[in-house]
């Protein structure tokens, strides 16, 4: 596998372009993806039981097995608790990227993020899908106007691509994300979009893409809100023309480790995307007795609102992250647990064995004034392990979500 510089459009066969049409006051609101051959999709959805309209009819296009030729993502509105017209609004903004694409309306997906319970702007979106539709291309920069068209509150575009062989052929993989807050671990809260010239199946196109989804977007955490609207789609268009593989085959394997590779990668943006976050923090869990409860106590750690505050102000207070793992449902015992705290600062054990460790605060301050922070727990209850990502929690966060209505 080989780390490229590309986005969306890195693989052969597909187009996209993003634009400001009006929703959003100043920031690009439309984004445009079109597959010029038809393409298999996998997707991963909200666990949100509010789910907008955009996610209930992309999933029953993926669950069909249909091929698709597009996607249309707006930003500024959710589209999500807007009733029956929601959905004949997304409908319709389907229709219309059909029409311009010249294909039939259920090979268009859509996408929405934004504020939810507002009506949609069906007059500047129709407009503004007929007038950028024609600017479509292969090219980096239109890959990068794509990945502004989906952002909200971010503050960077979060892109990955690599290349890999697969049966003698050159096989493409491009990536575009966003997410920033109502970030929380139950299929993230994130749109993520990966695109790919492969030939494989759905059925391992959604094997690879949900395995992944379960040890990256589904082990962060900025806010602890689930969103209604966030989804992973993963287009592939077969253009590379690779020979056909199966799961067992060494081909899957390195496929599966490409896009394992690109969702952690975007995953791990989203989280230093975190709004109003300063720090970005891992909690490495090893030694747990199951899979399952090292993945509770990991995710308990980075999603606990103490450990985070205590990390904004740089607090080596580690027994709220003692307290967190208490009161997630993961087992371990107390007595035998390590912690420690480590970055290119050094390595500080806090306790051990249970027991607390005399430490020296001046160098827990110098590893806590880092922008990444890994917090080691050791629990030697059996041999699984787990690593969750999250970030801190400070004043930025109240006062960008406390305006984001007024302000979007």
């Amino acid at each position: 596998m080989r780390i490229i510089d590309g986005g969306i459009t890195a693989a052969k066969g597909f187009f996209a372009t993003g634009a400001h049409i009006g929703i959003k006051k100043i920031k690009k609101d439309l984004s445009l993806l079109y597959s010029e051959k038809s393409a298999v999709v996998a997707g991963m959805f909200t666990q949100n039981i509010v789910k907008a309209a955009p996610v209930v009819r992309n999933e029953k296009i993926v669950k069909s097995g249909k091929k698709v030729k597009g996607l249309v993502t707006i930003s500024g509105n959710a589209n999500a608790c807007t009733g029956k017209q929601g959905i004949l609004d997304n409908q319709k903004m389907a229709d219309i990227y059909a029409e311009m694409l010249q294909v039939n309306s259920d090979e268009v997906l859509t996408a929405a993020t934004g504020i939810i319970g507002k009506e949609m702007p069906m007059d500047i979106i129709e407009n503004g899908i007929r007038k950028i539709s024609p600017q479509l291309k292969e090219d980096r920069q239109s890959a990068k106007d794509a990945a502004g068209g989906i952002i909200t509150t971010d503050t960077f575009l979060k892109e990955v691509a690599v290349e890999l062989e697969l049966g003698g052929k050159t096989v493409t993989i491009g990536a575009m994300a966003k997410g920033s807050g109502m970030i929380h671990p139950n299929m993230a809260t994130v749109l993520a979009f990966l695109a790919t010239d492969a030939v494989i199946s759905q059925e391992l196109l959604q094997k690879a893409l949900h395995d992944a989804v379960e040890i990256t977007y589904n082990m962060i955490s900025v806010d602890g809100a689930v969103s209604t609207n966030d989804m992973v789609l993963f287009f592939a268009n077969g253009a590379a023309e690779n020979e056909p593989f199966t799961e067992d085959s060494e081909d899957y394997k390195k496929l599966k480790d490409a896009v394992l590779y690109i969702n952690q990668k975007l995953a791990i943006q989203v989280i230093h995307d975190g709004e109003g976050a300063s720090k970005l923090i891992v909690a490495a869990v090893t030694g747990a007795k199951t899979k399952q409860d090292a993945r509770k106590l990991a995710k308990a750690v980075i999603n606990d609102n103490l450990v985070k505050t205590a990390m904004y102000g740089e607090d080596a207070n580690w027994g709220r992250i003692l307290a967190a793992m208490g009161g997630s449902g993961g087992f371990f015992e107390p007595e035998t647990v390590e912690i420690a705290f480590q970055n290119e600062k050094g390595y500080l054990l806090l306790m051990e064995n249970g027991q607390p460790i005399r430490f020296d605060e001046s160098k827990a301050l110098e590893i806590l004034a880092e922008r990444d922070i890994i917090i080691h727990i050791s629990l030697h209850n059996g041999t699984d392990e787990a690593i969750a990502w999250g970030c801190d929690l400070g004043h930025e966060y109240i006062r960008i979500n406390g305006e984001y209505r007024l302000r979007t």
